[in-house]
C-alpha cells in the first residue's frame, strides 16, 4: 500500500545500506591489515588459538637466540681450552728436555724460565677466556655468571621455564689442572713434572670433549626449535592470516551491494514525490 507518511522502501534500502557498507568496511579492513580477526567477534576461538600460538612463537625465537648464545659461549670456552692444550704440550716438551742427562744445570735454568712463563700464560689464558664478562675456565668474579660452578648456567630452550639445558665447563687454571708448583731446573723435578703434564693434558682433553658434547646438543636443539617455529608460524597464519583472493572476492560483492542500496535509497525517496501528483 503506497503511503507518504512513512517511507517503509527508503528505510528499507538504509538498512541494507547500512548492512553492506558495514560488509565492505569489515573487507577493507582485513585486506588492509592482512589478519582475518580485526576484532574478538569476527573469531573468538580463533582469537584466543592465534593469540596462544603467537606466545608461544615469541617463546620460541628467544629460545633460538639463547641457544645461539649457548653455542657462542662453548665455542669461546674450546678456543681457551685449545690455546691450553697448545701451551700444555709446549711445556711437556719442555720437561722431556729438561730430564734428558744430555741437559746441564745451566740450560736447565734456561728451559724453566720459559716453562714457568707458560705456566703463567695458563692461568691468564683460563682467567681470560670470557664471555660477557664472566670467567668460561676459572672462577669468576662476584655478581658474575658461574660457568664452572656445580650444575653450571641453565639455558631456556623451549616454551616453558622447565626446558633447560645446562652448560658446565671445567676450570683450566694451574691450580686446578695440579701444574702450579712444577719445577724443571732440576732433572727429577723435569721427570716429575711429565707425569703432572700428561695428567693435566687429559684433564684438559677430557673438558674439551664435555665442550664439544655440550655444543652438539644445543646445535640440535636449534634445528628442532626452528622446525617448530616454522610449524607453528604455519599453523597460526592458517588461522589468523586473510586469505586475500577470498576477501577480495567479497569486498568487491559488498561494494555492488552498497552502489546497489544506494541507488534503492535514491529511487524510495522519489517514491513520495510521485505520490503526491496522484493529489494534484
Amino acid at each position: 500500500m503506497p503511503v507518504i507518511s512513512t517511507n517503509i522502501a527508503a528505510n528499507s534500502a538504509v538498512r541494507y545500506l547500512n548492512m553492506n557498507s558495514a560488509a565492505e568496511t569489515s573487507s577493507l579492513s582485513k585486506l588492509a591489515s592482512g589478519s582475518r580477526i580485526t576484532e574478538a567477534s569476527d573469531d573468538a576461538a580463533g582469537l584466543a588459538i592465534s593469540t596462544r600460538l603467537s606466545s608461544d612463537i615469541t617463546s620460541l625465537e628467544q629460545a633460538s637466540t639463547n641457544t645461539s648464545h649457548a653455542v657462542a659461549i662453548l665455542q669461546t670456552a674450546d678456543g681457551g681450552a685449545a690455546s691450553i692444550s697448545d701451551i700444555l704440550q709446549r711445556m711437556k716438551s719442555l720437561a722431556t728436555e729438561a730430564a734428558s742427562g744430555t741437559v746441564g744445570t745451566s740450560e736447565r735454568t734456561y728451559i724453566n724460565q720459559e716453562f714457568s712463563a707458560l705456566s703463567s700464560e695458563i692461568d691468564g689464558t683460563a682467567t681470560s677466556t670470557t664471555y660477557d664478562g664472566s670467567s668460561l675456565l676459572a672462577a669468576g668474579a662476584s655478581g658474575t655468571v658461574d660457568y664452572t660452578g656445580s650444575g653450571g648456567v641453565a639455558v631456556i630452550v623451549g616454551q616453558s621455564a622447565s626446558d633447560t639445558i645446562n652448560i658446565q665447563l671445567s676450570k683450566l687454571d694451574t691450580t686446578t689442572l695440579g701444574i702450579n708448583s712444577l719445577n724443571v731446573s732440576t732433572q727429577s723435578g723435569a721427570t716429575s713434572a711429565l707425569t703432572a703434564l700428561d695428567t693435566a693434558i687429559d684433564s684438559v682433553s677430557s673438558a674439551r670433549a664435555n665442550i664439544g658434547a655440550q655444543e652438539s646438543r644445543f646445535q640440535f636443539r636449534a634445528a628442532t626449535i626452528a622446525t617448530s617455529t616454522q610449524n607453528l608460524q604455519s599453523a597460526n597464519s592458517a588461522i589468523a592470516d586473510t586469505d586475500v583472493a577470498a576477501e577480495e572476492a567479497k569486498l568487491a560483492s559488498a561494494q555492488v551491494k552498497t552502489q546497489a542500496a544506494v541507488a534503492a535509497a535514491s529511487q524510495a525517496n522519489q517514491m513520495t514525490q510521485a505520490l503526491l501528483k496522484l493529489m494534484q
